[in-house]
């Protein structure tokens, strides 16, 4: 359940039309730093927090917002620290541990004593990292498309697709049109448009990504100090893992590999499992996995 919000900015948006309510942009300041975030739904509904992946950013949460927010739930993600409007800080200040405290600062912040969390991609090991330091906050867990550990062809796929940050574009079409490109992007839609856009800032000759590509380089070294497996244990609470389906791109693996589903499922004491026909990217917006979200969260978030 939520306390009264403490140390929050200013309020965009919010407000109803007709039966919707309109998401709600908000800023927190922590001590070490501004976070952004968005809210979907009544700040008096139970607290899902929403966690990015390695490079993004509140507007790939649209598609669940729109989907989970009602009487009963609300979504909150947030821009992790060097992504999106939240603040960028040190060298030496990344990692998962760190995005993890961020998240937990954030809920005291918001007046949450217990909520439920959704992780993309990286945000997943984020979540579970908040589980290994405070496992009596989280009331449930969503992993997106993470689990254990990645077939060895996803790692250069993910670097590949990093090459974009620091570098000018002459224009936001030329940009979203190397996204396309990549083919990790596969169908194309409205939602992953405006994750890319809300991603991009005007700098003098185009645009580039506001995205920190030290921030990334520092979590992706941050992987290689973690142990993929052993992380499970701090699962105790009920886990819905959303596992795609199709490789990260044809011939190139996949994020979740199969042979981690049963290992995943034994492991975990309270954990179900939803297998989703899209990619790594895509699953983000595919209307099964909202579906399972919406009915796992709101099974175990009841008010």
């Amino acid at each position: 359940m939520a306390r009264p919000a403490a140390r929050l900015g200013a309020l965009v948006g919010g407000h109803s039309v007709g039966a919707m309510r309109l998401p709600a942009d908000l800023d927190v300041t922590l001590s070490s730093g501004r976070r952004h975030l968005r809210r979907w739904g009544s700040p008096r509904s139970s607290p899902v927090i929403g966690v990015p992946g390695l490079t993004g950013n509140i507007e790939g949460f649209a598609f669940l917002g729109e989907r989970l927010a009602g009487d009963d739930l609300q979504l909150v993600a947030m821009d992790l620290r060097g992504r999106g409007h939240s603040s960028t800080t040190p060298p030496g200040t990344y990692g998962w541990e760190r995005h993890a405290r961020d998240v937990l600062d954030v809920a005291e912040a918001l007046g949450y004593d217990r909520f439920a969390m959704v992780g993309q991609s990286m945000g997943a090991s984020v979540a579970m990292k908040v589980a290994e330091l405070d496992q009596s906050r989280l009331s449930a867990v969503v992993l997106v498309d993470v689990a254990g550990r990645v077939d060895p062809g996803v790692g250069p796929v993910i670097a590949e697709s990093l090459v974009r940050l620091g570098r000018v574009f002459e224009s936001a079409e030329e940009y979203l049109s190397e996204v396309r490109a990549s083919g990790l992007a596969e169908p194309w839609s409205e939602y992953l448009e405006r994750v890319f856009r809300y991603e991009m800032r005007r700098v003098d000759g185009g645009v580039m990504s506001r995205t920190s590509a030290e921030a990334v380089a520092e979590d992706r070294a941050y992987t290689l100090t973690q142990d993929p497996y052993d992380r499970w244990a701090y699962l105790t609470m009920p886990t819905l893992l959303a596992r795609a389906t199709r490789e990260i791109r044809p011939g190139a693996g996949y994020v979740v590999p199969v042979d981690d589903l049963d290992r995943f499922t034994q492991t975990v004491a309270y954990a179900e499992v939803i297998q989703v026909d899209a990619n790594h990217l895509t699953i983000n917006t595919h209307p099964s996995y909202a579906r399972a979200a919406r009915r796992f969260l709101g099974r175990h978030l009841a008010l």
